[in-house]
């Protein structure tokens, strides 16, 4: 084919498009159209999808609200679980409620500041690295892992070494799911911020480090602590890790060396145990667990509105 084929095509083409202008004006109506109906097409198509997940999600809601308000009373959360045939039995949630928040405590002690750690490596020092690419690539696989894979993992580090189920395990297990979550966050929101902010605090004088401290890390503030709290509600309804590393405990206790509760343990133990009295519980657990999940998200969006607003303000 010769070169000048193509254009002479296109011209060809233009001038009989300008030579029968009735021909392209009957044509452009049409194409609307069919432009005009495929769009409507799509919205509806958009609109019906988002009414089916909406739907899904309000049944889903509806249904546990009202099997678990019928059996939330106020010694779900003032007692410790009792043994069947015992008298008070089967008790409350006490145990588990502290048990959890200790549990998540200790874990975004480790997994946070590691997580934000790496997150500013792979940011603002992987440039000229070799390390960066493999890293990426091991917190990708590490957020897929299926959580009993953490679980397994957690008993044979901590656990096997200790002789025991214990706490620290299970906060180990919790903080390890967690590290690649708000590393790849706090990665993904560094790298949004304008490289004119670094230019210009480098140029007053400030080092690398306080650059990243005082200018990039509180300019990408907002979209970090989403990151993270997203983090903790992941974690926080984790169950499979915890029955290998924690195993939980009927005992009030905030001793991380022992086997020690949580709310997941003890609502999957009443679940799928023969009492109705206790699975009566474990629906009311069910809904306290979705309330502290709903609770950290709109936490979230609160904090991150306050410092859109803050900022917009100073600004």
């Amino acid at each position: 084919m010769k070169r000048g084929t193509g254009r002479e095509i296109r011209r060809k083409y233009m001038q009989s498009s300008t030579s029968s202008p009735e021909v392209t004006l009957g044509l452009r109506p049409l194409y609307r159209r069919i432009v005009t109906l495929h769009s409507a097409c799509m919205k509806v198509m958009c609109v019906v999808c988002t009414l089916i997940i909406l739907a899904l999600l309000v049944n889903v809601t509806s249904y546990l609200f009202t099997k678990g308000i019928r059996f939330l009373n106020w010694d779900v959360f003032t007692k410790v679980p009792i043994p069947p045939g015992m008298e008070g039995a089967p008790g409350g949630l006490k145990n588990a409620l502290v048990g959890t928040v200790v549990l998540i405590t200790l874990a975004s002690t480790i997994g946070i500041p590691l997580g934000m750690l790496a997150g500013v490596y792979l940011s603002e020092y992987s440039a000229r690295s070799w390390l960066a690419t493999p890293v990426r690539f091991i917190a990708d696989v590490l957020t897929g892992v299926p959580s009993i894979v953490v679980g397994i993992l957690g008993y044979e580090l901590f656990v096997v070494p200790m002789g025991r189920f214990n706490g620290f395990a299970g906060a180990g297990a919790l903080a390890f799911i967690m590290i690649p979550i708000v590393a790849r966050t706090t990665e993904e929101m560094l790298r949004l911020v304008p490289n004119s902010y670094r230019d210009a605090s480098i140029a007053l004088g400030a080092t690398k480090a306080r650059t990243i401290v005082q200018v990039v890390l509180p300019a990408a503030s907002g979209s970090i602590i989403t990151g993270v709290m997203l983090a903790i509600a992941r974690v926080a309804g984790e169950t499979a890790p915890l029955l290998f590393t924690a195993l939980g405990s009927r005992l009030l206790t905030v001793d991380p060396s022992q086997p020690f509760p949580s709310l997941t343990v003890q609502v999957f133990t009443y679940a799928t145990g023969p009492y109705r009295d206790e699975q009566n519980v474990a629906w009311a657990g069910l809904l306290i667990l979705i309330a502290l999940i709903f609770g950290l998200n709109l936490m979230l969006r609160l904090t991150v509105y306050r410092l859109q607003r803050k900022r917009g303000m100073n600004g």
